[in-house]
């Protein structure tokens, strides 16, 4: 009997303890429905771009498919993706001085689904890009030729904006993703370029940016010797 009682008492004890912690969690969670709302609606907003980069993913992977089937030269080296993340989303706001919310992000920003296709011609570049924005479901937004045009620093790559439809369950979005096309050579110059330029604390030395830039011509030059090779070898078959 004595034990029940000390049984009974402590567990009525302990009963407003619980209570009081059940109650600071219904509280916190009050005080905090605007950050959850928030945070739902930005995994939505994201899901619906990350399903966009598939559906690119998806076509060059088909595009792929069919050159092999045709035992066609490839195209399409690799294929690689990423979402921007919300301190680079904010920060690309910022910087443009754009209010920093959904509605703005989904206005003004072409590039927060990205997807790099890598290419071993110039040609070939070009050939994709055909494929891609001939099909009824895309739709050219944008286009930047830096092969043409090259930028200051000697980085090359054709960049295209297109739209495609997103379907949900209930609703439709027609999303833009910012699609980079460049040669295997580009790619490592750029990828080389980015790290010595981002990653350093220090500014970029001018003699630094002209070795830079004589590297990209470089790279240039042996990207068109390539093909031509290539072209060559074509012919004799």
């Amino acid at each position: 009997m004595e034990n029940t009682d000390n049984i009974n008492n402590n567990s009525n004890e302990n009963l407003p303890i619980i209570s009081g912690e059940l109650d600071l969690s219904i509280n916190r969670f009050n005080a905090n429905e605007n950050f959850y709302k928030m945070a739902f609606q930005f995994q939505q907003i994201m899901m619906i771009y990350e399903s966009a980069v598939k559906q690119i993913e998806t076509k060059l992977e088909i595009l792929n498919k069919e050159n092999k089937v045709r035992r066609q030269r490839n195209p399409i080296e690799t294929v690689k993706s990423r979402i921007k993340s919300p301190d680079s989303i904010a920060k690309k706001l910022e910087k443009k001085n754009l209010p920093v919310t959904f509605d703005s992000m989904m206005t003004n920003l072409s590039d927060i689904a990205g997807v790099r296709v890598i290419c071993p011609y110039i040609s070939d570049i070009y050939t994709v890009k055909e494929m891609l924005i001939k099909q009824p479901d895309i739709t050219l937004v944008a286009e930047n030729d830096y092969i043409e045009n090259p930028k200051e620093s000697g980085y090359r790559s054709l960049h295209l904006v297109v739209e495609v439809p997103v379907y949900l369950s209930k609703t439709a979005h027609n999303v833009r993703v910012e699609i980079q096309l460049r040669t295997i050579a580009m790619d490592f110059w750029a990828s080389l370029e980015h790290e010595l330029r981002y990653k350093t604390t220090t500014k970029v030395p001018d003699s630094v940016r002209r070795e830079l830039f004589r590297a990209a011509e470089t790279i240039a030059m042996t990207d068109r010797q390539m093909e031509e090779i290539a072209i060559e070898l074509q012919q004799l078959d």
